[in-house]
Parts: C-alpha cells; structure tokens; sequence
C-alpha cells in the first residue's frame, strides 16, 4: 500500500484500494490462506476502516470498480510491452471484482475488463501473450479463454491448475486414472488458445483443486514433514519430491512434454535443482538459480550477505554440485536429457498442435494415449505413447490393446 494513502483518503489513491467501515461484505467469499488469515478484510487504524484482500493481509486488492485503475493497470502493460517482453502471466485472475451474494470469483466483470486488455494487446502489440492464473476447474477456466467462435477474445493461454497433482498422484499409487479422469473432464478449448501444463512453479505445489482425502494422501506422500507443507499445498522442488531418482524425474518430464498443452518448466528443475524447507513460505523454493560453482553460484557477484535468497547449501544439491556448467560438461547429465527431449517435441508438430486421444490398456498403471497432428495434403502424423507409473510392470508396449508403442518413460 502506497504510504501516506490511509490517511488521505479523499486523494486519488485512496479510491485504489476496497475499502468498508466494517467486515461484513462479501461473506460468501473464501478465505484462500487459510493457515495465515482469518478473514479477507483488515482494519486500518489510520483511516479507521477495513480493507479487502484475497490473499495476504500485506496485499491489499486493488478497486477495479474504479476507471482510474483500470487506465493505470493498462499502463503499467503498455511500459512493460515497449521495453519487448512477450507476454503476463495474470496472476489471481479470477479475484479482481467483488460482488455482493457471490463467491467473488470469476465474474462477468472480470471477462469484460480481460476483453479489454486482450483488445489493447491485439491492437498495438501483435504475438503478446496472456496467460491466465487460474487455480480454478477446468471448466470455469476456460472461459478466460474467451468467445469460442471468435477463436478467444481474452486470454491466449491458461494453467491446467488440476493435471500437476494429478501426475504425482498417478505415480505413487501406480495408477493412470488421476490424470485419465482430469484430462476427460477438460472441455475443449479455442482453436488458437492451449492449455499450460507444469509439474511444480514458484509457489507451493497446490492441493487446492483435489478433495480433502487425496490432499492427505498427497501431504502423507510427498510431504511427511510439515516443515515442506504451506498453505494448502507442498512446498518443494521437483528434484527433492522424487526423492532425486532419475527414473522418477525424466517420467514426469517425459509426461509433461507430451500431455495435452504447452509444457511449462520452472528454473532449476533441468539440473535437478533442490530447495530449503528452513526458508519461510515459498521462498523455499526460490532460491538462486544455479549456474556454476563459483561465488553465489554464479547467480550474482554481490557479497553472499546482500542475496535476497541464500544459495543451496547441501552435499547433493548444493551449487558446487549440481548446477549447469557441470550438467553441460556430462552428457549423460539430465539437463542434456531434457534438452533432447524439447528437441523431439519441437521437430513433431502433433505434440503441440495435435489431438489427445487415450488408449485402452488392460493395465491400470499404463497411460497410453495417441497425439496426432494433420499435414497439408491430407498427411499427418501420429505418435503412440506410453508410459507405466509401476517399476513392477512389465513394458508398457504388451499391456496395449493391438498396437506397438513409443515409451516414453517406464517408472
């Protein structure tokens, strides 16, 4: 909050912020910290009113209701865009307005502002890209997408928030359905819109979008210690949820490069980077990216002390171990893995652009599924993937009813 602004509440930023004079309004609205915060409104003792927020009581939201907010958020885009990024993540998409009798997400107020912005975008800066942060159903997500006829009127892409759980679900319990069922329910989207699918980001993996007992059952998994939990999610890096196994790594890799959807990698996870759980929040898992074994790994040549963020100290995961300049003199490294794979998914358009179709497998830890892409002229071209989500399992080519199979990655 701008200082000075409570207690100059007549001045334009006074009218930035959602402000009452008592707690309330918009009842129907749901906590989202719930281990931090016991309501979405907080007093100010200055102005003596009580003012809204989503998320942290640090975060005050901002009053879209007001027509000098909304020239200011497109501003702040147009400063950004003329300096040559390619696109915004939006975050928290679905909170910008707030209606009496509602829940206050995703509503008609939110689509008409996004149209506008997307407006703006397609007008003076062509190729920009929206991604819309939408820890939402799949259903209520896309229609940030926008009109379907026009081919999407608002956001160009969206996170596919329930398929990440989903995937670590499906390996622990050696059972495709987590992912076959999500991916089922997923409508259809946009003929110039895609999906954004990540197995872990710069917040906690989130266990916001699964029913109380599979968030247990994840928690109890990947997350025994409650040092690794935060809000309603984990806490941790991809590398150290799998326990650093390679196998277990390069599947969920493997996944994510051929799901449905534009595959999203979180800095570090190509070298198997680690985190540290004694950092507060999510700040255990953004710690400085780790290019050498040098001085801050490589990160900064500032004093070590003026890091916002430590660097990694430990004997598996510690920048002198694991960081890029080692994983590109190896080979056999998993960043050259990595690379290799993205290499395969660039050269075959059906990953990207082509249809999802699964596959019966008389074994319920076999996921596989068809990606199929059409050419000019009438050709196309059709990989069949699979993959078992059991060590136990016998290769996943034999549990294919009648078809010969690339694997992509056997647990």
């Amino acid at each position: 909050m701008v200082p000075g602004v409570p207690q100059q509440p007549r001045r334009p930023y006074g009218d930035y912020y959602v402000w009452a004079d008592d707690d309330k309004q918009y009842q129907d609205a749901r906590i989202i910290f719930v281990d931090t915060e016991a309501s979405n409104w907080t007093y100010d003792p200055v102005r003596k009113q009580y003012y809204w927020h989503r998320f942290f009581s640090h975060q005050p939201d901002l009053n879209y209701e007001s027509a000098a907010v909304q020239e200011e958020i497109l501003a702040a885009l147009r400063f950004w865009l003329d300096l040559g990024i390619d696109g915004f993540r939006l975050d928290a998409v679905p909170y910008l307005y707030n209606e009496e009798g509602t829940n206050c997400e995703n509503l008609p107020a939110t689509h008409e502002f996004l149209k506008r912005v997307r407006k703006e975008i397609d007008t003076h800066y062509p190729d920009t890209v929206l991604l819309a942060e939408a820890n939402q159903w799949p259903e209520d997500v896309v229609d940030y997408f926008g009109d379907f006829p026009s081919g999407g009127d608002e956001c160009h892409m969206a996170f596919h928030f329930p398929v990440m759980p989903r995937i670590f679900m499906a390996v622990r319990r050696e059972s495709r359905y987590p992912v076959s069922e999500i991916l089922a329910k997923t409508p259809a989207i946009p003929s110039s819109c895609q999906w954004g699918i990540f197995l872990r980001n710069h917040d906690e993996l989130t266990l916001e979008m699964v029913t109380d007992e599979e968030r247990d059952y994840m928690w109890a998994e990947y997350a025994k210690d409650p040092r690794m939990r935060a809000n309603i999610g984990i806490r941790r890096r991809l590398a150290p949820l799998l326990d650093n196994d390679r196998n277990q790594i390069e599947l969920f890799t493997a996944l994510l490069l051929s799901l449905p959807g534009s595959p999203i990698l979180y800095y570090g996870d190509e070298i198997g980077m680690g985190d540290n759980i004694w950092l507060g929040d999510r700040d255990a898992v953004r710690t400085p990216m780790q290019w050498t074994p040098d001085r801050n790994a490589g990160f900064s040549s500032c004093d070590p002390g003026r890091l916002y963020l430590p660097t990694i100290m430990d004997p598996v995961y510690g920048y002198q171990v694991t960081n890029v300049e080692a994983s590109m003199s190896s080979p056999s490294s998993l960043l050259h893995w990595t690379r290799r794979m993205i290499e395969i998914r660039k050269q075959n358009p059906a990953f990207g652009l082509g249809s999802y179709t699964e596959l019966q497998s008389s074994n319920p830890a076999v996921l596989a599924f068809l990606r199929e892409a059409p050419r000019p002229g009438g050709t196309g071209t059709t990989w069949c993937c699979a993959c078992t989500t059991s060590p136990g399992s016998r290769s996943p080519r034999s549990w294919i009813c009648g078809r010969s199979a690339a694997v992509i990655r056997s647990s």
